[in-house]
């Protein structure tokens, strides 16, 4: 973990001259290669996926406060609800699970993918999940009952990052076939698609949505990122 030293106007700065980035924590628990790494939404806690098929979640001064078991295989992604309370991991097992971090307990299973569940995300107004799998699927989960709402079909190669929008109400998705996806999830229809490039599609690594909802961020396997 490192720390980002403000100006003397209390104001990051623009030019890296003017700012320190400096290493405040070094953490090493996981036997493999961590896979992913998350604040809570309050900022108490980090949690991490690894290929040791574990989850751990840790204070933000370093010190271990639980270590959640029950994936066979790597961990792909771990994500927070919006409380800090509940936890959707994403497994090369095929399961997408839920875990309570007061009980330190897996909550829930659930199972629908028929290949590695590589990205999860919760959705910060309700108690849906979606998830992403190298089956090339999407699926919406609500978690109060464990079960699948729906299944979104439209890639054409391995999902690998989904989140909701800020209200909720939509999914963004992207794939190695070089699309980028926009889902409505009351009705799974896809309404919009992004191409990573406009004379060829080109893998995409990763999006992201910025808070407010109006941008969309991706990473391409072409070393470039788009905004």
């Amino acid at each position: 973990m490192f720390l980002i030293t403000m100006d003397e106007n209390n104001e990051l700065a623009e030019r890296s001259d003017k700012f320190n980035i400096e290493e405040e924590i070094s953490i090493a628990s996981h036997r493999k290669g961590v896979s992913c790494v998350k604040f809570s939404p309050n900022g108490q806690f980090i949690a991490s996926s690894s290929a040791d098929k574990l989850i751990k979640i840790w204070s933000v001064s370093g010190d271990l406060e639980a270590t959640l078991k029950g994936h066979k295989l790597e961990v792909s992604e771990v994500c927070w609800n919006s409380e800090s309370r509940f936890l959707v991991s994403a497994s090369d097992d095929t399961s997408v699970r839920i875990w309570d971090y007061s009980t330190k307990s897996c909550v829930k299973v659930l199972l629908g993918h028929q290949d590695f569940a590589f990205c999860c995300c919760f959705n910060f107004k309700t108690t849906l999940v979606v998830s992403g799998s190298f089956d090339e699927s999407i699926k919406i989960w609500d978690i109060s009952e464990g079960c699948c709402l729906k299944t979104l079909v439209g890639h054409n190669g391995a999902i690998t990052a989904v989140q909701f929008n800020p209200d909720g109400t939509l999914v963004i998705s992207c794939s190695y076939d070089g699309k980028c996806c926009v889902w409505d999830v009351l009705s799974g229809c896809c309404l919009k698609t992004i191409l990573s490039a406009e004379n060829s599609q080109l893998p995409i690594s990763h999006a992201r949505l910025s808070p407010n909802g109006k941008y969309l961020l991706m990473s391409t396997l072409d070393s470039i990122i788009r905004l």
